[in-house]
């Protein structure tokens, strides 16, 4: 049997009822096959990044514990996205969306295949993740950057607000 490893998810979506759609995403995860919620985050409003002229996000991070490999976990992350009506092939990159769903830490590994980079490679730079993940994983680590609690503390949280 493999031993469990905790794992982070971002979560973000600014279209329809954004919040009421983190709500359900959160229990979308909890009920994937070997993976139990053991935390949710508070939801935050957050402007636009990248492509600013969208409304604004709703985010929010999960901690769980798993027994899925990383890709299968993706995978599973990505079914659900695709069941709130994400279709990837179709969006602008940095565009809106009903939901993305985003594998921020897997346990203190570092993965780099096409599809999945973990940690999250922008990561540490990110208020909009870094806030939230905060709120359920402090202590854990991110590869080359410290603590998620240490990293929150240096970046710019800019106009994150709590929802």
């Amino acid at each position: 049997m493999t031993a469990p490893v905790t794992a982070c998810i971002g979560l973000g979506a600014n279209l329809g009822d954004a919040a009421g759609t983190l709500r359900a995403a959160f229990a979308a995860i909890g009920a994937l096959p070997e993976t139990v919620l053991v935390a949710a985050s508070p939801l935050y409003v957050t402007p636009a990044w990248g492509v600013e002229d969208q409304p604004d996000f709703v985010n929010a991070a999960a901690r769980v514990t798993t027994t899925l490999p990383a890709p299968a976990l993706l995978a599973a992350l990505l079914e659900i996205e695709r069941r709130f009506g994400r279709d990837r092939s179709r969006e602008q990159r940095w565009g809106p969306r009903t939901l993305d769903l985003d594998l921020l830490l897997y346990g203190d590994a570092v993965i780099d295949v096409p599809g999945l980079q973990v940690p999250h490679p922008r990561l540490h730079e990110r208020a909009f993740a870094l806030v939230p993940l905060a709120d359920v994983a402090p202590e854990l680590r991110i590869a080359g950057h410290g603590s998620v609690r240490e990293a929150a503390f240096r970046i710019d949280r800019g106009a994150i607000a709590a929802l």
